[in-house]
């Protein structure tokens, strides 16, 4: 077998081994349904009302920026499995048997994009329950707007795994990912339009990657101006991707040879 079909084949092994551990593990699911849909109605039904966005009702602006924020935070599940690992020992039984090394990252990572899929549907579901509505947009855009959405998690999935593999325990990649990804959600066009900041925060949030991914989708979806945030979303992704798995891969490999 070629080094490439058995990575492949390696990779699809271990994924599904981190997708089998949900059943036994159902609270892992609760960041990909139940905390989604408490920001969804929280924001919606509580904080909504309060919340200007001119020329859309507030459910329409929120949706896209809250599931940004909930896709790019699915990787979590990679930080605790891979500190998990580790912790236990498993990794060195990796390094014991006749598999791809790059496939215990590889798998991980694809399992998280199946695992996107499913949070995706559930704020989708929810969102058109809330009134949310694609709004001028095409089958096309829609369907780019997921693709989107999906490489964003696939490269916050590497930087939870950068995460983990730091990490002395999974309460401790679980606090560290959080303290340090969370508060740029905030920080950003997410929940709220930057142009009601303060000076200072809203060149920030202007800047912010989180600002440009949820732009692009409320030009995708919503028909917004698009200015240049659809294509400079795929470069971020591209570029956080490009800097996060080889850091991940070379902290694998320190780890894998203690």
């Amino acid at each position: 077998m070629s080094s490439l079909a058995l990575t492949i084949s390696d990779t699809l092994v271990l994924a599904r081994r981190n997708l089998a551990r949900i059943p036994n593990q159902p609270d892992l699911l609760i960041a990909y349904t139940v905390q989604p849909v408490m920001f969804v109605l929280l924001f919606v039904y509580v904080f909504g009302g309060a919340i200007r966005t001119p020329g859309f009702d507030y459910v329409d602006f929120l949706m896209p920026g809250i599931i940004v924020q909930s896709i790019a935070f699915g990787g979590f599940v990679t930080a605790l499995g891979l500190s998990e690992d580790v912790q236990k020992g498993l990794i060195d039984r990796f390094r014991s048997l006749p598999m791809s090394r790059a496939a215990v990252l590889t798998g991980r990572t694809f399992s998280d994009v199946l695992l996107n899929c499913l949070s995706l549907a559930v704020l989708l579901g929810v969102g058109f329950i809330a009134g949310f509505n694609f709004i001028d947009a095409s089958a096309g855009e829609i369907v780019l707007g997921i693709v989107l959405l999906l490489l964003l998690g696939y490269a916050f999935s590497w930087i939870f795994a950068l995460v983990g593999l730091f990490s002395s325990s999974p309460e401790t990649a679980n606090a560290i990912g959080f303290t340090l990804i969370f508060p740029l959600t905030f920080a950003s066009s997410v929940f709220v339009p930057v142009g009601s900041m303060p000076d200072g925060l809203r060149q920030f949030a202007q800047v912010n990657p989180f600002t440009t991914v949820s732009d692009a989708m409320r030009s995708l979806w919503l028909g917004t101006p698009a200015h240049t945030d659809v294509w400079m979303s795929f470069v971020w992704c591209a570029i956080l991707i490009a800097v996060f798995a080889p850091l991940a891969v070379a902290r694998y490999r320190t780890v894998a040879a203690r």
